[in-house]
């Protein structure tokens, strides 16, 4: 089989980071804060010695089982890919190419699945002793196996795409997958809302009232149309308090989690939705899923870079990725790319996190209730108010509650 052009590759793989670089620049707000950063409130000041003692118990726990989880996960998927074994695997499918990718790929994630599966257990078990959640383990199971079988759909597609386009067009293949996969991510999240959603929720229209008018009226000031106001049964699943903006243009409604809407005052409720209609007043998503585009676009380039290295194809017994047997190694890339990215990713959605965050404040104009919906938040959720500073610079992809309340207080002082 041809290896990628080299001179292609790496000409995709500086056009997709020069892309990303300029969209960053321009549709990042790197200075949201008016006045400059701020320093995070005194955590003293805004939860009491035992909820601080809770939640770095239950926050700390959480972390150390999350790394443990996410060192397992990479191990399995750098033994598949980087060694023959994933390569053996392949070879004893049966089928045409294009089922042996799938069936492929379902192998690999679900053993990737099954190895992590008792650490995902613990995690559960934790949830319900602190009361994060009531769900029952036969639902837990439902929703796993429909997460599980969501991923393999969504993988399969975007590595038959990759392979189809090796097979076709041999050494120049970067260049035409990357642009396929970087429409297929701008495809995805359009097609999320009303394919996916509805999978793990049922939805219905807030009825007539006080909040549901005055979402409608928030939204409205913030100049962000919308269809409708929708409630989750997110309950089922968590006790966590959340409301997000989904769909687009005509479709665009605001979707509240029957928690928030039955625990919370409505001032605070305001204050949630306010956050989530500044996404969609900045058209985020968008932005996202440009970023999204581009940064597929570079990874594309170097995937062409690393696989027409002859030390990789005989390390792991591929011939290029024209040839299925590559497959494990794309997905064992894919893992190690996806994790070095993380800080990039959420260095970035800190900083849109901060600007909504900073928009909610000036159209609802009610700090009090904004710190004290961010408390009953963290209390509600054991988050921790003052997580260690490489966790949060790698993994936090939120203003920890501290420097929230810290922006509130700025922005009622102006």
């Amino acid at each position: 089989m041809s290896t990628p052009d080299r001179a292609t590759a790496l000409i995709v793989t500086l056009l997709g980071g020069g892309a990303f670089v300029v969209l960053a620049a321009l549709l990042v707000p790197w200075g949201p804060i008016p006045g400059g950063a701020v320093t995070a409130a005194p955590v003293g000041d805004v939860l009491s010695p035992k909820q601080v003692a809770s939640a770095e118990d239950y926050a700390g726990g959480t972390l150390q089982i999350g790394l443990a989880s996410l060192a397992v996960s990479l191990a399995v998927s750098l033994l598949l890919g980087l060694t023959p074994l994933g390569s053996r695997l392949m070879k004893r499918l049966p089928g045409w190419w294009w089922v042996q990718v799938v069936l492929g790929t379902a192998a690999v994630l679900l053993i990737g699945r099954v190895a992590t599966l008792p650490f995902s257990l613990v995690q559960r078990e934790r949830r319900l002793d602190v009361g994060l959640t009531h769900q029952a383990l036969s639902a837990y199971a439902v929703d796993q196996a429909k997460s599980l079988a969501l991923s393999v759909v969504v993988v399969s597609l975007a590595l038959m795409a990759l392979v189809a386009c090796a097979r076709r067009f041999e050494r120049r293949w970067p260049a035409v997958a990357g642009g396929v996969l970087a429409a297929l991510v701008m495809a995805g999240s359009f097609a999320y809302p009303v394919l996916v959603e509805p999978l793990f929720n049922n939805f219905e229209a807030l009825p007539d009232g006080s909040l549901r008018t005055q979402v409608l009226e928030l939204a409205e000031e913030e100049g962000v149309p919308v269809d409708d106001v929708l409630v989750a049964d997110a309950s089922r699943r968590t006790t966590t308090l959340n409301a997000y903006v989904s769909g687009y243009g005509g479709t665009r409604r605001v979707v509240l989690y029957d928690n928030l809407v039955d625990d919370l005052p409505e001032d605070q409720a305001l204050s949630v939705v306010a956050h989530e209609l500044a996404h969609a007043r900045h058209d985020d998503v968008l932005a996202g899923s440009l970023l999204g585009a581009s940064g597929t676009l570079l990874a594309v380039g170097l995937l062409g870079l690393v696989t027409g290295a002859s030390v990789v194809r005989r390390r792991t017994g591929t011939e290029g990725l024209a040839v299925v047997t590559a497959v494990p190694l794309v997905l064992a890339l894919s893992a190690l790319a996806t994790f070095a990215a993380a800080p990039v990713e959420n260095g970035i959605s800190r900083q849109i996190e901060t600007r909504a965050d900073v928009d909610a404040l000036r159209f609802t104009n009610d700090p009090g209730a904004f710190i004290a919906m961010q408390k009953r938040l963290a209390v509600r959720s054991l988050a921790d108010p003052t997580p260690p500073g490489w966790s949060h610079w790698w993994f936090g992809s939120h203003p920890t509650t501290l420097e929230r309340v810290a922006i509130a207080r700025r922005m009622g002082e102006r």
